[in-house]
């Protein structure tokens, strides 16, 4: 893991942001031009949640897991 990525603690404004244009990594942020199709889309507690490929593949085993974005 990335040590000067901030993790992702829980629901917040930031996690279901939508830049004009664009989708945010509700994770590390990272903008997307337009709707990613390589990217991963979740519903927790039905808060809206897109992780980028970068994010997805280091948190892939959590999310396989079914577990809350908390736990990771």
């Amino acid at each position: 893991m990335d040590q000067d990525r901030t993790p992702h603690n829980g629901h917040d404004a930031d996690s279901e942001r939508q830049e004009p244009g664009g989708t945010v990594c509700s994770s590390c942020g990272t903008v997307a031009e337009g709707p990613p199709p390589t990217w991963t889309f979740s519903l927790e507690e039905g808060v809206p949640l897109y992780l980028c490929e970068e994010c997805a593949r280091v948190h892939i085993r959590a999310i396989e897991g079914r577990l809350d974005s908390s736990w990771w």
